[in-house]
């Protein structure tokens, strides 16, 4: 069972468990797609115990979060409410680079959470919980998930280079951004192991958010001199700006060959 099957990450997790021989079942909230016709709303611990309790699954991979990056009782509490209903079922669990702020810049699986905005105190809430519900659980963090056009990053730049939207991107904002494909492969892995606690699935490679638009240009065939940039700094932004995961617990754990930016963007 894949939570937030209609999303950009749990379509790829679904398709990659069905051409894998599983017989996914994706969930959804506002709307179904052909990866997610079961509704779950994750704020609901009722309607989350009835809907596992129904679909019964071998594993569950807990992909779903809120609606939009405030919304703290879908994203904090809907993962302790799976967490509590998926008890001796398989679970692993999505979290995000967006826990830490950055002072240490290098994160490796031993790093405590330490947030500075909404998001990031709701993503950290959501790793307490369920390693503290269901301590046999496997919690990925991983970082920027792109890399087959559809990733949010890529939608990004496009936009503005076509002056379809506003902003910029920045130069000091660092991440180890991920293929969609590989984290989605990863998350199979551990569904169907038996890894207890945080592991680390990013790419290997460190990239500025802006860099990493330029290859996404450079990759489709557009201008990268027309990438508006900034930076944090210059706009005085309280955001997390270097933010690196180590990988090397992954690299000797999984199959999953985790690529960087550089080869998977290359055109």
């Amino acid at each position: 069972m894949i939570t937030g099957g209609s999303g950009y990450l749990g379509r790829r997790v679904f398709a990659r468990a069905a051409a894998a021989g599983w017989e996914p079942i994706g969930t959804y909230v506002a709307a179904p797609a052909p990866t997610a016709d079961v509704r779950m709303d994750l704020r609901d611990p009722g309607d989350v115990r009835r809907v596992i309790a129904e679909v019964a699954p071998d594993a569950i991979v807990h992909t779903a979060s809120g609606r939009d990056r405030d919304d703290w009782p879908a994203t904090a509490d809907g993962a302790a409410h799976v967490a509590v209903a998926a008890r001796g079922i398989r679970l692993v669990h999505v979290s995000s680079d967006a826990i830490f702020s950055g002072r240490e810049v290098h994160y490796d699986e031993s790093a405590l959470p330490d947030p500075v905005y909404r998001y990031g105190a709701a993503k950290a809430a959501a790793e307490t919980a369920v390693r503290a519900i269901d301590p046999r659980a496997a919690v990925v963090r991983t970082s920027l998930i792109l890399g087959d056009g559809a990733g949010a990053h890529e939608v990004l730049t496009r936009d503005l280079i076509a002056g379809r939207a506003t902003g910029a991107l920045f130069t000091d904002e660092i991440r180890t951004p991920v293929h969609v494909d590989d984290l989605a492969g990863a998350l199979l892995e551990l569904a169907g192991g038996d890894h207890a606690g945080v592991l680390n699935v990013a790419g290997p490679e460190a990239v500025s958010r802006y860099d990493l638009g330029v290859l996404v240009a450079r990759r489709d065939g557009l201008d990268p001199a027309k990438i508006p940039a900034t930076s944090l700094a210059a706009l005085g932004l309280r955001r997390p700006a270097d933010v690196r995961l180590a990988i090397g617990r992954a690299g000797k754990l999984l199959h999953t060959r985790l690529r960087g930016a550089h080869e998977f963007l290359a055109g």
